[in-house]
């Protein structure tokens, strides 16, 4: 994981180095001024980016709970930041590192990858919900995001659906696969039956409504961020779909942190809704800085707290 980590970070010094390289005449017109003139919206906004993660804390530990894990709220809290140390890692699949604590005190991997499983599905279905509301004014995205919508929705009516338990027996009984595959396709299916007791109705609905307000918050403090150019504003609703739709190309790019597609894309709809291009670029990097940047440092921060819980060092 570490290796990968370090792949990681030296993916984000050559793209920060290629965008020096690229936009420095654009860079070099942005005016870093306004920040210290607007504190108090970049404040809110990094208030906001807080309010996201404490919703998703308190998902993480719902699902926990459903799962038969309740675990204390500080415990829960610093086990989910801690993933957030690895959310550069290519579509965050670095945060199941949270996985290693929840081992240590009993908690099965295939449980605690059933919850990542679903959380991520949740956040990308609230995402996909909130850019609908950029959808009317950028109708290049429109059948884009309807087809995964549908694919969304269709995949989770199998997961919810599907007898796992049946067809974990058959994988059992069967010769249709052996060895290493077979031991695969069996960890899959205990992720599965554990992800089907998070895709009930009320579980589904939790999940989402818990995933809108979090993600819609960040939206909102791009709004927020309007104030570092006074000149231009946009609504709430603008301003949450342009953050939805550069965090799914992000997402979809499969890059660390989405880095470089995200970027691009919120830029490019910050200008298409009259922001000159140094005040997009400007307002860009300060929500990254909030939401990608702050995630990442207060997730090492847990990392370092937890390497100190009496509680995970009993059970090491």
């Amino acid at each position: 994981m570490r290796f990968k980590s370090l792949l990681a970070y030296l993916f984000i010094l050559i793209f920060l180095v290629w965008c020096v390289i690229t936009f420095r005449s654009d860079i070099a017109q942005i005016r870093f001024a306004p920040i210290w003139h607007a504190w108090d919206a970049v404040l809110l906004a990094g208030v906001l980016s807080l309010g996201n993660y404490l919703l998703r804390v308190l998902r993480w530990r719902i699902y926990l709970a459903h799962l038969g894990h309740v675990l204390p709220t500080g415990l829960a809290g610093l086990t989910y930041v801690a993933g957030f140390a690895f959310t550069l890692s290519p579509g965050k699949v670095g945060e199941l590192a949270r996985g290693h604590y929840y081992q240590k005190i009993g908690i099965p991997l295939s449980r605690t990858a059933a919850a990542f499983f679903v959380e991520r599905l949740m956040d990308l279905l609230a995402m996909l919900a909130l850019a609908f509301l950029a959808a009317a004014s950028v109708t290049a995205y429109d059948t884009l995001i309807w087809l995964a919508a549908v694919a969304i929705l269709a995949l989770l009516l199998v997961l919810g659906l599907a007898p796992w338990s049946r067809i974990a027996d058959r994988v059992e009984d069967g010769a249709l696969l052996s060895g290493a595959l077979k031991k695969a396709a069996q960890g899959m299916l205990r992720m599965l039956q554990s992800a089907k007791a998070l895709l009930t109705p009320s579980m589904l609905l939790t999940g989402f409504s818990l995933g809108l307000l979090a993600w819609g918050a960040e939206g909102v403090g791009l709004m927020v961020l309007g104030a570092l150019a006074p000149n231009v504003s946009i609504d709430w609703a603008t301003a949450t779909g342009i953050y939805a739709v550069a965090i799914i190309v992000g997402a979809i790019s499969f890059l660390p942190g989405g880095l470089g597609g995200t970027e691009v894309v919120m830029i490019a709809l910050l200008a298409a809704h009259g922001y000159a291009l140094p005040d997009a670029i400007l307002m860009t990097l300060v929500c990254r800085l909030l939401t990608l940047w702050l995630a990442v440092m207060l997730g090492w921060l847990a990392v370092f707290v937890l390497r100190r819980n009496p509680i995970l060092k009993e059970n090491t």
